[in-house]
């Protein structure tokens, strides 16, 4: 199996549209992972993500912002010779980013963004009641790095 590293910014940001779910990582208290799947936007470096306002990814998360978002549309199961287990592999693709969250209060900016969101999965346009702004709480990651790799690969491919 080979693996290859993604340099093009464009490419990695089609990987993120493809996605229909990220991997947010996040690092309590005790130094423990805490992973789990979310719905995202993302539009110009950044990840847009929403929750509710209280749950222990926000108590994380107010003692330690850093995040690590993965990404990845799917995978491939591939072999050379279906008699060899050592021939087989996934071939996939992935993308990390990372960065702080912040929390977004602005209820304007929360719409902006939530319409962001649901750009991800839907073309239809959506309105917001007061409430359901006041109620949500927004997350904003401004990406600082962001990597990607194909998994899977027999021959030699340049990204």
């Amino acid at each position: 199996m080979k693996t290859y590293s993604i340099t093009d910014p464009a490419f990695m940001q089609e990987i993120i549209r493809k996605s229909s779910v990220c991997f947010v990582g996040l690092c309590d208290e005790s130094g423990a992972p805490y992973v789990f799947p979310m719905n995202f936007g993302y539009e110009d470096g950044v990840v847009y993500l929403h929750s509710a306002r209280e749950g222990r990814n926000i108590e994380i998360i107010k003692n330690n912002p850093r995040t690590c978002i993965t990404f990845c549309p799917g995978a491939e199961l591939k072999y050379q010779d279906v008699e060899v287990a050592c021939s087989y592999r996934m071939k996939s693709e992935s993308v990390i980013c990372r960065g702080n969250i912040e929390f977004v209060e602005d209820l304007a900016e929360k719409e902006r963004i939530l319409n962001i969101l649901m750009a991800q999965y839907t073309d239809r346009k959506f309105t917001y009641s007061e409430p359901a702004l006041r109620n949500v709480q927004v997350w904003m990651v401004k990406v600082r790095e962001m990597t990607g790799k194909i998994f899977g690969e027999k021959h030699n491919l340049s990204f």
